[in-house]
């Protein structure tokens, strides 16, 4: 396919050059290399690309020498590291070389915060500018065709997701891809932490997930279900979380006495990973699971906005414990926003009047008709 623009790019240009280190992070195959080897393409003969998890790389960056790393790099302006995570020690490296030739811009890309922002975080304070790459943003695939062109292609995306190495091959072909990456991905890359070797717990804790889609989850009831106990439960979510697998959403309260304050909820950041997961493609009128599907859809792709927008957004769901709720909630600019999905542009709906009263808040309906105002898209 041909390259699709990336929301971070100009985001990422702008922050060049100025004395601090570039994080930029993402799950597999989500186009982290593309991007950063198209920003090297622009600084012919000064940029270079380096694979940290080639051996060679390894070893000429393990020893914190900056006069040795420097040579390594030779006489560039801008040098990437993928994969950082993989080189012992990352973050002394690089708070080192950002001593010794505060000039050189860095780029290091992780497949998972798990690993690299723990490596990153206490040597460079203050010191980095952090980003997140998503699958392809419907403000990405929409770029010079506008609403019209998210509307024909809006099944598929809530079918086979969006990674780019996906979205523009026919159905047969996109399933087959997809199953590559989960294979080669989730059940492969996830279980290299923590020495986890039962990659078929894995696999049912996914599918387990996947069929919750937009339901509270039971970190005890998963345990049950899969034989293990509830603190691995939960760290096994949290590095699915950390390698951008998954994400949650916290329970919002404001201890009043009859909201539910410490559930989660637990979404796809990618809903052909998802479907792949439960191994279930099949066309949405053929699906119990639609609402769930654009739930899902609609709050990972206000995510992916909120990153474009550089919008530090706390989110979460609501509910009583007498079964009212908003799907989802925004906080930010001092303001409380909530929302609620609904697959069905013509289903009712009627805001819950104990959330906005207590917390002065609004609550909208996103649906077919309007999400593209979520979204900022207009």
């Amino acid at each position: 396919m041909s390259f699709i623009e990336r929301d971070l790019e100009k985001l990422i240009k702008e922050r060049l050059f100025k004395k601090k280190v570039i994080i930029l992070y993402g799950a597999r195959q989500v186009g982290k290399t593309t991007l950063v080897k198209k920003m090297l393409a622009e600084y012919p003969g000064k940029g270079k690309y380096f694979n940290c998890e080639v051996f060679s790389v390894q070893r000429n960056l393990e020893a914190i020498e900056p006069e040795k790393i420097k040579s390594f790099f030779g006489d560039v302006k801008i040098v990437v590291l993928d994969e950082a995570q993989k080189i012992p020690r990352i973050g002394m490296v690089l708070k080192v070389m950002l001593d010794e030739y505060p000039e050189l811009q860095i780029i290091a890309t992780g497949s998972s915060s798990f690993e690299l922002a723990d490596k990153v975080s206490e040597p460079l304070t203050g010191r980095n500018f952090t980003f997140t790459l998503y699958p392809l943003a419907l403000s990405e695939i929409s770029r010079g065709q506008g609403i019209s062109a998210i509307e024909s292609k809006m099944e598929n995306i809530l079918r086979f997701g969006s990674y780019p190495e996906v979205f523009s091959l026919p159905e047969e072909a996109a399933r087959e891809r997809l199953d590559e990456i989960a294979s080669d991905y989730l059940y492969k890359d996830v279980l290299i932490f923590e020495g986890m070797k039962k990659s078929e717990v894995i696999r049912n804790l996914l599918q387990l997930l996947a069929l919750q889609l937009g339901q509270e989850v039971s970190f005890q009831e998963l345990a049950q279900q899969l034989g293990i106990n509830r603190l691995t439960v939960q760290k096994y979510i949290d590095i699915l979380e950390k390698s951008f697998v998954v994400f949650r959403l916290r329970a919002f309260s404001r201890n009043k006495r009859k909201e539910i304050s410490k559930s989660v909820k637990i979404y796809f950041h990618d809903l052909g990973l998802r479907n792949s997961v439960i191994q279930n493609y099949n066309t949405l009128d053929l699906r119990t699971d639609r609402g769930a599907l654009w739930e899902n859809f609609c709050i990972v792709e206000r995510r992916k906005m909120n990153e474009r927008k550089r919008r530090q957004a706390n989110t979460y769901f609501w509910r009583t414990y007498t079964q009212k709720e908003v799907d989802y909630v925004e906080e930010f600019g001092g303001k409380i926003r909530g929302y609620e999905f609904k697959w069905n542009a013509e289903k009712s709906f009627f805001p819950p009047q104990e959330f906005v009263k207590n917390y002065q808040a609004t609550v909208e309906k996103v649906d077919k008709e309007n999400y593209w105002k979520f979204l900022e898209l207009a």
